[in-house]
């Protein structure tokens, strides 16, 4: 893979010694020229020996946890820092390939797009998800459609690449909590454009999803409520 930008994948990372070595091995595969940077979140494990030992270009060790929205505005504030052209965000539980990485960065490549985001919705794929979370899917992807006029049927992905417009903006701003859907809002409400980009997506490699049933449910309301804020401030009503 040649890259004529410079490149960069964060991780964000929370107790996740199974699988972290695989991803940044697979990440390098892909090319050389890809920087990695892992965002340890608090982990209570040997996340951070083990993301150094596989290679990683930086890890970043925060003190305590602060959440997927904490450690991701980290990985921008590096990534703004150091100057990259792209940030890539993938997980570190092996759910993406990042064989997909090319696909994902081209629109930006071409100056199509400021962000992307990896679907597994855009195309059939052997992708398998519970009743529950095809619900919340259509809920999230009609909620952005009616905010920002863009479709986006995989709101909750976590595979997504940004430019530099959009680096430079998350690294001053990122929400907290469950950020994914309000990060399309964000980038909607500011002039900018998203695309999704059809991926394979497979199960956690290793240990368990710190999302329970209980942090579901908040996630919906919570999420759901952030978005019509939104929509209200877009048409001055707050």
């Amino acid at each position: 893979m040649n890259l004529h930008a410079k490149v960069l994948v964060i991780i964000p990372a929370y107790n996740e010694e199974g699988s972290i070595a695989n991803v940044i091995q697979r990440i390098q595969a892909v090319s050389r020229d890809i920087d990695v940077v892992v965002i340890n979140d608090g982990s209570r494990d040997n996340t951070v020996d083990v993301a150094r030992a596989a290679g990683a270009t930086a890890v970043i060790d925060l003190p305590f946890n602060l959440g997927i929205g904490g450690a991701m505005q980290t990985g921008y504030l590096y990534a703004y820092k150091n100057g990259y052209d792209i940030a890539l965000q993938i997980d570190a539980d092996g759910q993406h390939n990042p064989y997909d990485i090319p696909k994902v960065i081209e629109p930006i490549l071409r100056g199509d797009v400021n962000f992307t985001v990896g679907s597994r919705w855009v195309e059939k794929t052997a992708y398998k998800s519970s009743a529950a979370r095809r619900v919340g899917m259509v809920i999230f992807s009609n909620l952005i459609k009616w905010v920002t006029g863009q479709i986006c049927k995989d709101p909750t992905s976590g595979f997504r690449a940004a430019d530099r417009n959009v680096i430079a903006m998350f690294a001053n701003y990122y929400p907290v909590d469950y950020p994914e859907v309000e990060v399309l809002v964000h980038i909607a409400n500011s002039g900018l454009k998203f695309q999704e980009v059809a991926v394979e997506m497979s199960e956690r490699q290793a240990g368990s999803s710190s999302i329970t049933p209980i942090k579901s449910l908040y996630y919906m309301v919570k999420v759901g409520l952030a978005v019509l804020i939104s929509a209200t401030r877009r048409e001055g009503v707050l």
